[in-house]
């Protein structure tokens, strides 16, 4: 335990969601340490089977780790690569031919049965499963090809923290197996989480911006979309607060004209490419007078009313998500307790989320 990070009693709310974050750390270097080879392995026997092109099945959190592997996948492997909707196969019961198609799963548990029929669809269909989960011995796991163990560890709190991040690491080294490199970016991401989580006392006054939020903007561009996406749910699913998500882009085709000057907008800035696209959105927001927070540089904060600076100076572009997402977390829980409520416990949600 850090000297800037305080234990949670037992009996406070977010005691939960406040240890499984700080878990963060630990599991990122138990899938660097431990995870890594067999991920790798995996990746190799796949790519042996050279597939023509990538589906990615995912629901909630996972689905925003999915959209970050399309972006891996897309930009480092040059693979087409979609997103599906499971409901042409479990409700319209379509059927695809998906010869040489890897179809891969994303799921923290792997107990959704619409998660399980499609992909069992997928495979009779003939494409190559993987399934990517925290659950070695769910039913997901059990009808796919090949599967990819998270190592999270047991995931309590009802807002998925470490788990997330987890598929993220996975995915990426799962991508680089399949590229053949070596996963080398990701080697500094247990330390710079520590760095970020012991910093929860920038986020705590953060935080009380948004303790009377009606609503919230969150944006970014390449792999910082699916970081808003993922925050966005994240605050709807622990405060309550309506909390849309926008690629920069689709931001300036309609939506930018709910901001004002009093609207809470946050934007992820990654430092290269998508953070480039992005400039045009932020001087937008700038000039309507937005209450604009930034998470991202030194540079783009200080440009900015206020924010959070990632310690991403030599961090590849590609891993910067599994970093970023971490201040937005800690806002999240911050922004619950500030409002009264308890993160561990969000109204009419479960663990597991049986969808058909």
């Amino acid at each position: 335990m850090s000297a800037t990070t305080t234990a949670p009693r037992s009996d406070q709310p977010g005691r939960i969601m406040s240890g499984e974050m700080n878990e963060q750390p630990a599991v990122l270097r138990r899938i660097l340490d431990q995870g890594a080879p067999k991920i790798r392995e995996t990746a190799e026997r796949i790519a042996a089977r050279a597939p023509r092109f990538v589906l990615l099945t995912a629901r909630g959190t996972s689905d925003n780790a999915a959209l970050y592997a399309k972006y891996l996948l897309e930009v480092l492997l040059g693979k087409p690569c979609g997103l599906t909707s499971m409901s042409t196969t479990t409700a319209y019961g379509a059927r695809q031919d998906l010869t040489d198609v890897l179809v891969i799963t994303v799921s923290q548990s792997g107990g959704s049965p619409d998660l399980v029929a499609s992909t069992e669809a997928a495979r009779a269909a003939g494409a190559i499963t993987l399934a990517v989960t925290n659950n070695a011995d769910s039913p997901l796991a059990a009808v796919s090809e090949f599967h990819i163990d998270v190592l999270a560890g047991p995931e309590k709190a009802l807002p998925a923290t470490k788990t997330y991040t987890a598929e993220l690491l996975a995915l990426y080294l799962f991508v680089e197996g399949l590229r053949g490199g070596d996963g080398a970016a990701a080697k500094a991401l247990p330390d710079l989480a520590q760095q970020i989580l012991d910093r929860q006392g920038e986020v705590k006054q953060l935080a009380g911006r948004y303790r009377f939020a009606e609503r919230m903007v969150l944006t970014s561009r390449g792999y910082g979309y699916p970081t808003a996406k993922e925050a966005a749910l994240k605050l709807m699913e622990t405060s309550y607060i309506p909390a849309l998500s926008y690629s920069g882009a689709d931001l300036l085709h309609g939506p930018l004209a709910m901001v004002d000057n009093i609207s809470p907008v946050i934007a992820i800035v990654t430092e290269g490419k998508g953070g480039q696209a992005l400039q045009p959105v932020l001087e937008r927001l700038r000039g309507r007078g937005a209450d604009l927070v930034v998470i991202g540089s030194q540079a783009e904060v200080d440009r900015a009313s206020a924010g959070f600076a990632l310690p991403t100076e030599s961090v590849a572009e590609e891993v910067q998500p599994i970093l970023e997402i971490l201040p937005l977390q800690m806002l999240a829980y911050e922004v619950t307790i500030a409002r009264g409520q308890d993160p561990d416990a969000p109204r009419a949600l479960a663990k597991v989320t049986e969808t058909r």
